[in-house]
């Protein structure tokens, strides 16, 4: 459903993402890996049309991304979730979601992926009375009342406790399943990425230096040196 043919982008003599090509399938879970700096962001900016590539393609079930913008791409159904929390702070939790709902013209998020993500009794509080936890959970379910097809995020676990993670994990599931969209999620927790992708993309040093199943990932010996190490027997 979206392909990258040759994605590269650099500031100056930085070359933070070389020649980056895959295809993301309709309904995948696909994770992003690899060690700090290896461009995994940058990638998921270049997608959502925050940055311009210097050179590729991009094209979302066929049609040309070149020269969309990130508010043009959201309503052809890329939508996104930031490292740093951008939540609205002032709005409440129904608030927030209604301003992707409206930008994305879609109709009322349902009840249930709502309640999903646990923000169902907390609708009218103001965004930031929320738990650091619930306030990633918003920008997820912010992110679905676009109705997109595909989700990308970018450190969704960051921040949270093993249950919370675990829940977090279930939730997901539910979206893959119920959403219709397929996700593209980074994350350094290798355990929550291994439970939860059906595919794993390596970066290092803005490069794919491998790609497969998790059991694949983790066997690989490229992946090891350059990223998994020692924390390859936690999620063995």
């Amino acid at each position: 459903m979206l392909e990258l043919t040759g994605i590269s982008k650099s500031f100056g003599g930085v070359h933070a993402v070389r020649d980056v090509s895959f295809l993301l399938e309709a309904g995948e879970v696909r994770g992003l890996i690899g060690p700090n700096g290896a461009g995994k962001s940058t990638l998921v900016n270049l997608i959502s049309g925050l940055l311009t590539p210097s050179s590729g393609t991009m094209t979302l079930n066929g049609v040309p991304l070149t020269g969309q913008s990130a508010h043009q791409r959201a309503r052809q159904g890329i939508a996104r979730t930031f490292q740093n929390l951008r939540v609205f702070p002032s709005l409440s939790v129904e608030q927030n979601i209604d301003v992707a709902r409206y930008a994305g013209g879609s109709a009322a998020l349902p009840e249930a992926a709502i309640r999903q993500f646990g923000l169902l009794d907390k609708l009218t509080l103001p965004a930031n009375a929320l738990s650091y936890g619930d306030q990633r959970r918003l920008e997820i379910v912010r992110g679905l009342a676009l109705r997109p097809r595909i989700l990308m995020l970018d450190e969704p676990a960051a921040g949270m406790n093993e249950e919370e993670t675990e829940a977090l994990g279930h939730a997901l599931k539910w979206v893959q399943q119920q959403a219709d969209c397929a996700l593209f999620v980074i994350d350094h927790d290798l355990k929550f990425i291994m439970t939860l992708c059906d595919r794993i993309t390596v970066l290092d040093m803005g490069s794919v230096i491998a790609e497969g199943t998790p059991q694949e990932i983790t066997t690989n010996p490229k992946v090891i040196s350059a990223y998994l190490g020692d924390d390859v027997s936690a999620v063995a």
